[in-house]
């Protein structure tokens, strides 16, 4: 299994998930990755697909490790359908392209007939009761 690794410039929040370090509603987890839902939700069931081993960007992984996430989001995207039949799987890499987290990640976010998911307001905290709530909705059959 890959340990994760924190970047020089201090703690790096998805590695300190990963290593069960810090707080998550995990969805699904294995050797190379790990699916928990967003703190900060732009819909319900707005989660993350995060490899546990640290890098940036996507390109910054090997091979292998990217063929482990892309499993992964594969499996979560087919589980996804329990929330939502339509949802967005978005990939930001870089400042410019709005990534605030340097640790590379998919967003997996059920669509609910709203027009924009990103559309500009305050994202509010996801509720204990809710969280757990997708948790068990999305838990594997």
């Amino acid at each position: 299994m890959p340990s994760p690794e924190a970047p020089a410039s201090g703690a790096c929040i998805f590695c300190e998930i990963a290593a069960h370090r810090a707080p998550s509603y995990t969805l699904y987890e294995d050797a190379e990755t790990i699916a928990f839902l967003d703190l900060f939700p732009f819909t319900r069931g707005h989660f993350l697909v995060i490899p546990k081993r640290h890098g940036e960007r996507l390109t910054d992984l090997p091979e292998g490790d990217q063929n482990a996430l892309l499993r992964t989001i594969d499996r979560m995207c087919r589980r996804v359908g329990r929330l939502a039949p339509d949802y967005n799987l978005a990939l930001n890499a870089g400042v410019a392209a709005g990534q605030i987290v340097f640790h590379v990640h998919f967003h997996i976010i059920p669509r609910y007939g709203e027009s924009n998911p990103f559309h500009p307001r305050q994202r509010t905290a996801i509720e204990e009761q809710d969280a757990r709530a997708v948790v068990a909705e999305l838990a594997p059959p």
